[in-house]
């Protein structure tokens, strides 16, 4: 006996997924063809390109120098170095990652001038106002009138944290802070690096393994 008026429900995309995709692909679309125009020597594209990401990159770079006039030299350092490469770049990777290397490379750059420097080895934190909190700074700081003797122990327990993280090695500190303070996978931390999850996952055991010595009960 045939049935009817009976009909399988196939489950099928969420509207709201499809339209995620489409926005997805029409901004991949526009950052190519901003991408492409700049390559050309569209200054005012390539304007675009820095406005897009010029918050996400002085927050890279805050986090991993945090001194706020290093990350702005850092800053200036990184799209010029975009700008003067842009004609390189040939579209195997996005534009962020693209860019993301070249910060996280004149980061590394920058932490080895320091470490070779006695004199910038005295931890020195980033401006409140301008930099991120970090993974260790889980409890916000009450204030300060209300608990004086909390708020100077927790400005104690940052200067010792920003002095161990000074210890480790450039890369080790790099790859340390991009996993805990950025939440980005080893696997994105070695594409920006340039090299294997693998050697990520080693620098990330090296860092911890130091920064526990150092730390002690604090971690």
């Amino acid at each position: 006996m045939p049935l009817t008026g009976f009909a399988i429900a196939l489950p099928g995309p969420r509207v709201s997924d499809a339209a995620d995709d489409r926005a997805r692909d029409a901004s991949r679309l526009a950052e190519r063809a901003l991408v492409e125009r700049a390559q050309t020597g569209d200054r005012a594209a390539f304007e675009e390109l820095v406005h897009r990401y010029d918050r996400d990159v002085l927050r890279l770079a805050l986090n991993l120098m945090r001194r706020a006039e290093d990350a702005r030299d850092v800053y200036q350092e990184a799209f010029l170095k975009a700008y003067k490469n842009l004609h390189r770049f040939r579209f195997e990777c996005s534009f962020y990652t693209w860019l993301y290397r070249i910060v996280t490379n004149v980061c590394l750059d920058a932490l080895r001038r320091r470490s070779s420097r006695p004199e910038d080895q005295a931890p020195e934190l980033a401006d409140e106002k301008d930099s991120p909190r970090d993974f260790f700074d889980r409890q916000r700081e009450p204030n300060p009138t209300a608990d004086p003797e909390r708020h100077v122990m927790g400005q104690q327990i940052a200067t010792r944290i920003a002095a161990a993280l000074d210890r480790l090695s450039p890369r080790e500190r790099v790859v340390f802070e991009m996993k805990h303070y950025q939440g980005l996978k080893l696997r994105a931390i070695g594409e920006a690096l340039g090299t294997s999850e693998e050697t990520v996952k080693n620098s990330l055991f090296r860092a911890t393994r130091k920064l526990r010595v150092q730390l002690g009960e604090l971690v």
